[in-house]
């Protein structure tokens, strides 16, 4: 081999070598580049997507703000639904009542309402919208009314009130009720006191006349509510007042609705009031009894009796048999 031909033969040598050392090179340069991307790929990867913890902390509420355990009761844990109590079938009059009021015929007419505290059952019958007369019964009202207006003014009845109270109670005396019902102010402080009571039909009457105050059975035995049971407006000490006195009333005034009573158990308040214009008796009862363990409170009005003894008995009669129509004895 020539000279010339080594020469060319070691340049074409060099020149290889070079051109793979630059080769490699590139190569090697290359691989790093890839290694720094995909190590800035994950970096940012790591800093863009919240861990598992993270993600968790965002997706839900944490331990503490979630509803513990205890907070929400578990299916056996739950309080059973309280059941529904069976409805108290509403009596109905049954045919010894609705003989009773029978008993009433024109122009006499007659209503009752009664009421079982012992069971809760109430019946009401007769003669619906009538406006009856109160005669004297509005005397337990105008006693509640003044006793109602004393404990708004923080007060006790004077001792001629009291006195005054004992004898339009007891005796049934009209000037004592005319006395007390100048104190209560009249119709209008009366008016006053029954809407607070809750009577919605009465209306006291005008110009001094309290015995033409006009009621409704009804009325009257939400009245006897206020006076015998705790759901009142009426003070225990006043509720006891006047409960004292109407088992006190006079003998010859315990006629009306305690021929319900089974014994001799009752406080009871009359009314009877012969009419100018007709003739014919207003004849009214109201008041508690006890029969045969059941404490009912029980209101009879009547107008258009053509007799006091004749009233009294259509008032007695229909108390009886209202009483038996609530399914006591």
């Amino acid at each position: 081999m020539s000279i010339r031909s080594v020469s060319r033969a070691r340049l074409l040598g060099a020149v290889s070598l070079v051109a793979l050392v630059g080769l490699l090179s590139v190569l090697l340069l290359q691989g790093r580049a890839r290694s720094a991307t995909r190590t800035d790929t994950m970096t940012s990867v790591a800093h863009s997507v919240p861990t598992a913890a993270a993600k968790s902390s965002s997706a839900a509420p944490s331990e503490a703000a979630a509803p513990s355990e205890a907070a929400t009761p578990t299916a056996s844990a739950s309080p059973s639904p309280a059941p529904t109590p069976t409805p108290t079938p509403s009596p109905t009059p049954d045919a010894a009542l609705l003989a009773a009021v029978a008993q009433a015929q024109s122009p006499t007419a007659v209503s009752v309402a009664v009421t079982d505290l012992s069971t809760g059952r109430t019946l009401s019958y007769g003669a619906a919208g009538h406006a009856f007369a109160t005669a004297s019964i509005v005397k337990v009202d105008i006693l509640s009314t003044l006793l109602l207006q004393a404990q708004d003014q923080g007060t006790t009845l004077t001792a001629e009130q009291e006195s005054l109270a004992t004898t339009m109670i007891e005796n049934s005396d009209n000037d004592s009720a005319s006395a007390l019902w100048l104190d209560i102010g009249q119709e209008s402080g009366l008016n006053a006191a029954n809407q607070r009571f809750g009577l919605t039909s009465t209306s006291g009457g005008t110009e001094g006349n309290w015995g033409l105050t006009t009621t409704t059975a009804a009325d009257q035995l939400t009245l006897l509510r206020q006076v015998f049971t705790g759901d009142s407006l009426l003070s225990p000490a006043s509720r006891s007042y006047i409960q004292g006195l109407l088992a006190q009333v006079e003998s010859d005034q315990r006629w009306g609705v305690s021929a319900a009573a089974s014994g001799n158990d009752y406080a009871v308040k009359n009314g009877w009031l012969p009419r100018s214009a007709t003739g014919l008796w207003v004849i009214n009862s109201i008041g508690e009894v006890q029969r045969d363990g059941h404490q009912l409170l029980i209101a009879v009005v009547s107008d258009g009796n053509t007799s006091e003894s004749g009233g009294i008995s259509l008032v007695q009669s229909v108390a009886q048999a209202a009483a038996g129509s609530l399914g006591t004895s």
